[in-house]
């Protein structure tokens, strides 16, 4: 039979699944064609490894035309067909249109057969040997192990917007498996050559067939606001369209999770032990990877289209920022429906990328302390004492270092050391310092929200500005990286601040920074002279204090004096301090303060510190009451 025939001929075939091509829109490129096949209608439900006139239907369609990607859709359920099961089907289609001019049969074998096609071919001589290898047809058959290893899709309910793989990798071992609170379950495979995988089942892609046609419905219904009740909307809507047998409350989370939450994402952060997950771009056409206890695994988890489009545009919303061609850069913060804490976004899409991609870090829930920092190994109590110490009394600090390195988690920790009564206003781009924990705990906070698009309401030089007008205070930049660091420094200078002025700065120690604001930022060396200390932190095996320097000036420039530096067990103190030789511990004296009355408070706060570390008080309002006890900063 000719296969143009048959396709133009639906009577002579029993398969009903209609084939189309489309651009997917939204997801940052313009070159991508899916074939998206529905398949309502037909017997075989669009299982392109079980039905082999399925596969007719869809290596038919990719014998006039190429697809990234084959979709089949049938009962509010998708197959998304990738990767080699894609370059797959593409070669058979390649094949039938080319070889049927030379043997019409194996061109009509190869439309619902490709595995047997190939074999047939390779064992020839002559022009159809040569077609298969050229179009792909025999490679990919050589890979195969039947159509079930061949054409293994990612699957998940069509509201889901994201696919998984339901079986785990072949010759995979399992290691590790753990449920999860969103009823989804974690297995972790070892796939061999040191790679593991993180394979996550969600409730959603272990519905039934039924149970997802239920819930496809109900999503359809919810969309043309056939229903209302705000939060309430979608347990209505699935209570509408469901039968007696469907799990209503299971169905509700789920359709709750996938419209008003950022779906699978949610399952990923209601793991305890991801820290980060990342969207390679082009987003649809990688696997989700996670970070692990530390450990970067690849997923079983791809995004479709629709689904990185709306994690796009629910960030725009949450960012308030644009996110597009002309502004291609996106920064953010979300907070899960599921789990605990807030998870920063960072996205990019085309031109400067090849499309949506996007990196989440997760920030715990609870709002760090020192006493946290010290139970956890980040700094010594001494060295925190110092740090404590010199907030409280209005220095001038930087926390610098590396990218993940925990500056900005070590600087919200530095603003429970301000005191009780004082104002305090926090520069930031995105909403990562604990602002509202300290609002809760009765301290005077306010954030101003800054950006650099054309549309922001706020430069950072604007806000920096705003701030010092609104009231004499502590002064606090999320991180310190343009053009807002000339005035920083001139508030410093000045005094204008009144009260601390802290911020995060990239950089790799006090030689660094300098460089960083002086030869990058343009700020003149004798106003970053108004610095007091420099407190650098260390990323690479763990998240550490690995210096800190006190700032001094000199006819010369500026000069660092370490205070604590690495030692053999961690960072230990130099002995500046102990020898009477520190600038920054004389300053923070009172009047009528002696130096030596200095280190004795100093040594007050290394023991209340180190104290409420090892009796495990280190949420906030165990550090509130221990200074309003007398303690200290109040």
């Amino acid at each position: 039979m000719n296969v143009l025939r048959w396709l133009r001929n639906p009577d002579d075939r029993t398969c009903r699944c209609e084939a189309m091509f489309v651009e997917p829109a939204g997801i940052g490129r313009s070159d991508r064609v899916d074939l998206v096949v529905e398949s309502d209608d037909c017997p075989g439900g669009g299982d392109l490894a079980a039905e082999s006139d399925c596969r007719a239907t869809v290596v038919g369609a990719l014998s006039r035309r190429d697809a990234d990607a084959v979709r089949t859709r049938a009962d509010g359920r998708e197959r998304q067909y990738v990767d080699g099961a894609a370059a797959l089907l593409l070669a058979a289609g390649r094949f039938v249109e080319r070889a049927a001019f030379h043997d019409g049969r194996l061109a009509e074998v190869a439309a619902s057969d490709p595995l047997r096609a190939a074999r047939e071919a390779t064992g020839r001589a002559g022009p159809v040997a040569a077609i298969a290898a050229e179009t792909g047809l025999a490679e990919g058959a050589a890979r195969a192990d039947g159509y079930g290893d061949a054409l293994r899709p990612f699957v998940g309910p069509t509201i889901a917007r994201s696919r998984v793989t339901i079986r785990p990798p072949a010759g995979a071992r399992l290691d590790d498996r753990w449920p999860l609170d969103t009823g989804a379950a974690v297995r972790i495979y070892d796939a061999g050559l040191d790679r593991r995988v993180y394979h996550l089942e969600p409730v959603a892609h272990a519905l039934g067939e039924g149970e997802a046609s239920t819930l496809a419905a109900a999503a359809e219904l919810l969309a043309s606001g056939g229903v209302s009740g705000g939060a309430r909307a979608p347990g209505r809507a699935v209570r509408r369209v469901a039968d007696e047998a469907d799990p209503v409350e299971r169905l509700s989370a789920v359709l709750e999770r996938y419209t008003r939450g950022h779906g699978v994402l949610d399952d990923l952060f209601a793991d305890p032990r991801v820290s980060d997950a990342f969207v390679t771009a082009p987003a649809t056409e990688n696997p989700v990877r996670v970070t692990v206890d530390g450990e970067r695994m690849r997923t079983n988890v791809r995004l479709t289209p629709g689904g990185a489009a709306a994690l796009a545009s629910r960030f725009r919303r949450a960012s308030g920022r644009a996110f597009s061609r002309a502004h291609p850069t996106i920064d953010a913060v979300v907070e899960p429906s599921t789990g605990e804490g807030r998870v920063r976004v960072a996205g990019v899409t085309a031109p400067a990328s090849d499309g949506l991609a996007f990196a989440f870090r997760r920030h715990g829930g609870d709002a760090w302390t020192l006493p946290g920092l010290i139970a956890n190994g980040t700094v010594p109590a001494d060295a925190a004492a110092l740090l404590s110490v010199a907030v409280e009394r209005s220095a001038a600090a930087l926390v610098a270092g590396t990218r993940g390195a925990g500056k900005t988690t070590t600087l919200g920790a530095l603003l429970w050391e301000l005191p009780a009564a004082t104002r305090t206003v926090v520069i930031e781009d995105s909403p990562e310092l604990p602002v509202r924990a300290l609002q809760e705990r009765g301290r005077d906070v306010q954030r101003l929200r800054v950006g650099t698009d054309d549309d922001a309401v706020l430069s950072p030089t604007d806000a920096l500005r705003t701030a010092l007008r609104l009231g004499e205070g502590a002064l606090v930049v999320g991180e310190v990286r343009g053009e807002e660091a000339a005035a920083l420094y001139e508030a410093m200078r000045v005094g204008a601040a009144g009260s601390a002025v802290l911020g995060t700065i990239h950089g790799d120690g006090g030689d660094a920074v300098r460089e960083r604001v002086v030869s990058d930022l343009g700020v003149p060396e004798s106003s970053f002279g108004a610095t007091d200390l420099v407190a650098t932190l260390r990323g690479d095996d763990r998240r550490r204090v690995s210096r800190i320097e006190e700032v001094r000036t000199a006819v010369d420039g500026v000069h660092f004096e370490p205070l604590y530096a690495p030692g053999e067990d961690g960072l230990a103190p130099t002995g500046a301090i102990a020898r009477g030789d520190s600038e920054l511990v004389a300053s923070l004296a009172r009047p009528g303060e002696s130096y030596a009355a200095l280190l004795t408070a100093l040594e007050d706060r290394e023991s209340l510190l180190a104290a409420l570390a090892d009796a495990e008080r280190t949420r906030p309002e165990d550090v509130v009451a221990a200074y309003r006890d007398g303690g200290g900063t109040e």
